[in-house]
């Protein structure tokens, strides 16, 4: 007896998916087995944190020159404003 059109595709779906699920598999296996490998091997080595400086305390006054750039900023939009209108 013949196996029909749907038993063959049956045969191909469930050897197709036995292979690739095998595959899968053994491909996570062996993913595993190489972290292990290199971490016990090649371990990561500890850096030590770096030390910040302090940070300067914010204080309400500003240096003249960032004062002059803001106030220069604001005069050309205000500038600007006025041309529009």
């Amino acid at each position: 007896m013949q196996p029909t059109l749907f038993e063959q595709a049956l045969d191909l779906l469930v050897f197709g998916m036995g292979t690739v699920f095998v595959f899968l598999a053994i491909l996570v296996i062996a993913i595993n087995l190489m972290s292990r490998f290199v971490g016990t091997f090649f371990p990561e080595a500890i850096v030590p944190e770096a030390t910040r400086a302090p940070a300067k305390p914010v204080t309400g006054e500003l240096d003249n020159t960032t004062l002059a750039v803001i106030q220069a900023a604001i005069r050309q939009h205000r500038d600007r404003q006025n041309s529009n209108n």
